[in-house]
């Protein structure tokens, strides 16, 4: 009987831990390689010119500084354009970008198109 109760409070111990573990995924992430910080990063299906929310918006200084890593909301796996914002209205697109489940997709200088002020 006793090493039943050891058993037992040993998975009582561990089992809130793990489960924790398990709901905590890293998410989506980006990671920012452009050498300027970014004040907006929105997303839109391949092609449609849909944009969704300001992900930068969930950054605690809602911006995405050179080399930072911004987790993503409500974004499902898929391929995307996004449109990155810079201060001084700077404004670029990223084309079809592939984004996978619980994974980090960088952009850089060169993934940078179509930039207007």
């Amino acid at each position: 009987m006793p090493r039943r109760l050891i058993a037992v409070a040993v998975l009582l111990v561990a089992l809130p831990g793990e489960l924790c573990a398990q709901g905590k995924g890293k998410g989506i992430r980006l990671w920012n390689l452009t050498t300027s910080t970014i004040s907006g990063f929105q997303l839109s299906p391949v092609g449609k010119n849909e944009w969704g929310p300001n992900q930068t918006l969930n950054d605690k200084d809602k911006e995405v500084d050179h080399d930072e890593r911004l987790r993503l909301l409500g974004v499902e796996p898929g391929r995307y354009d996004a449109k990155v914002s810079y201060a001084g209205a700077k404004q670029c697109f990223v084309r079809d970008i592939e984004i996978k489940a619980d994974a980090v997709f960088s952009i850089s200088d060169k993934d940078l198109k179509d930039c207007s002020k």
